[in-house]
């Protein structure tokens, strides 16, 4: 491993969180509202060819994680891919993909506690979204600011009850498929899957323009690579946890989405309310509905908690550069990075004032934003992979133990399928042709930001000179 690409950071925080913290938030990563919510709103949407967006974003993330354990195993870094995009992009590269990533979780955030509120909402309808968002923020926020092992525990608990949560839906799920159980009005069955309409009920074209939402699903897998600084053993530990994500994918969302597809017709599902709570809640058992409501309730608190600490450290690395604000890179006697948590959340506030002020839409138009920034960290990591093989075949570094398959071709194909997503997003007539534009307004933002703390640097390099 190179000393001089080792973060200073990587020394000063607490090596706090263990084999089952790392695997639960692994897990929990890769279980999140975008599959708990987001899934309802698109298989009304696209029908159940929503299964094909699950399974081909799901091998678009697969490769992602693979390139990022080869990453972390030639370096192990809370700085992540900033770290990895500084040493084999270039200073600017760095810059830019921790400021995208931070967009990306402050707007994958406020779709959060958004969703919080909407589960709230089912039992408190009087309750107005941004005071249950609020409060939501705030619990979350001490939680991130005691210490890491606190944030491990709550982590690890709440991933329990999400797998849990999951393992049962698919073994009643597959139980009432095999057994063409009644569901509502409908009987449970593989006819469902063709006898509404079609496999492809709204057109190949609607199926295509899902990729974006999808996209977000997956968002947050890559959080498991950030924990590496604060992992003990993280050679041993993290590849297991990468692998998993294998068969986390092929189970949990795609599982997952089969057999919604199977359980109920396309169009008995609705934006707003997650599929789970639908099916359960049809099912016609006292209470189980409520009970479902509070799982999918404990998986967005789980995300957004997952996102105060990544950003935290992220912006601490950025910070350690003269990248962001010296505030966001201090820790407390804790060994926590609360500059960069408050300034995260900080911009969850203003996702309680979107609840406020277009409640019904404020989830669609985060997961919208957000989904640029999982676009961005994910192509940065597939060209860092890149840049990393590049350096071993060319004997300047030693090959890490853990391998991206197919390189580079697959890295390659990723990208293209992620510059893809992207293009689909002009196309679209919702919030994501909002994100669609707003990109140019992103690059030259950074590219601004780039140019000022450029030009610091240069004057703060000359004014020993000055003084002389």
């Amino acid at each position: 491993m190179d000393p001089a690409v080792q973060e200073k950071s990587k020394e000063e925080y607490s090596k706090s969180l263990g084999n089952r913290h790392v695997q639960m938030i692994a897990i929990g990563g890769a279980i999140g509202v975008g599959l708990f919510l987001g899934a309802g709103g698109r298989l009304a949407q696209a029908g159940p060819a929503l299964i094909l967006s699950y399974a081909v974003c799901g091998i678009a993330a697969y490769f992602v994680m693979r390139a990022l354990g080869e990453l972390v195993l030639h370096n192990p870094s809370s700085g992540s891919f900033v770290t990895y995009a500084r040493r084999f992009i270039g200073p600017w590269a760095g810059f830019a993909a921790g400021w995208m990533y931070w967009l990306n979780w402050a707007m994958t955030g406020i779709a959060e506690i958004t969703a919080v509120a909407i589960y709230v909402h089912k039992w408190l309808p009087d309750v107005p979204q941004w005071v249950t968002a609020l409060i939501a923020l705030g619990v979350l926020l001490g939680v991130n600011m005691l210490s890491v092992r606190l944030f491990g525990e709550l982590e690890f608990w709440f991933s329990v009850i999400k797998v849990l949560a999951i393992v049962v839906f698919l073994a009643v799920g597959a139980g009432l498929v095999l057994s063409a159980a009644q569901v509502g009005d409908t009987t449970a069955g593989v006819h469902n899957l063709t006898g509404h309409g079609g496999f492809f009920p709204s057109g190949i074209g609607i199926t295509l323009m899902t990729l974006q939402a999808v996209v977000f699903a997956y968002a947050a897998i890559e959080v498991v690579g950030i924990t590496a600084g604060e992992t003990k053993n993280p050679e041993k530990v993290l590849p297991k946890a990468i692998n998993g994500v294998v068969w986390r994918i092929a189970i949990f969302y795609v599982g997952s989405v089969v057999l919604l597809a199977m359980l109920l017709p396309w169009s008995a599902y609705r934006g707003g309310e997650s599929p789970f709570v639908t099916v359960f809640t049809l099912l016609g058992i006292p209470g189980i509905g409520d009970v479902m409501n509070a799982v999918v309730l404990t998986a967005a608190l789980s995300s957004c908690n997952s996102g105060l600490y990544s950003t935290g450290r992220i912006l601490r690395a950025l910070a350690e550069k003269g990248e962001a604000p010296a505030f966001v890179g201090r820790m407390n006697k804790r060994q926590v990075p609360f500059g960069g948590i408050l300034f995260t959340a900080g911009a969850y506030l203003l996702g309680v004032g979107l609840n406020y002020l277009v409640p019904t839409e404020a989830f669609d138009i985060a997961v919208a934003v957000s989904s640029i920034g999982v676009v961005s960290t994910w192509a940065t990591l597939l060209i860092c992979q890149m840049r990393l093989r590049k350096a071993v075949l060319a004997g300047e570094i030693e090959q890490p133990s853990y391998r991206m398959p197919g390189a580079p071709y697959t890295g390659w194909l990723t990208l293209g399928f992620l510059g893809l997503v992207l293009v689909l997003m002009g196309f679209s007539t919702g919030p994501e042709k909002i994100a669609f534009y707003s990109i140019p307004v992103v690059v030259v933002v950074l590219a601004v930001g780039w140019r000022l703390v450029s030009r610091n640097r240069v004057v703060a390099g000359r004014a020993p000179t000055r003084s002389r």
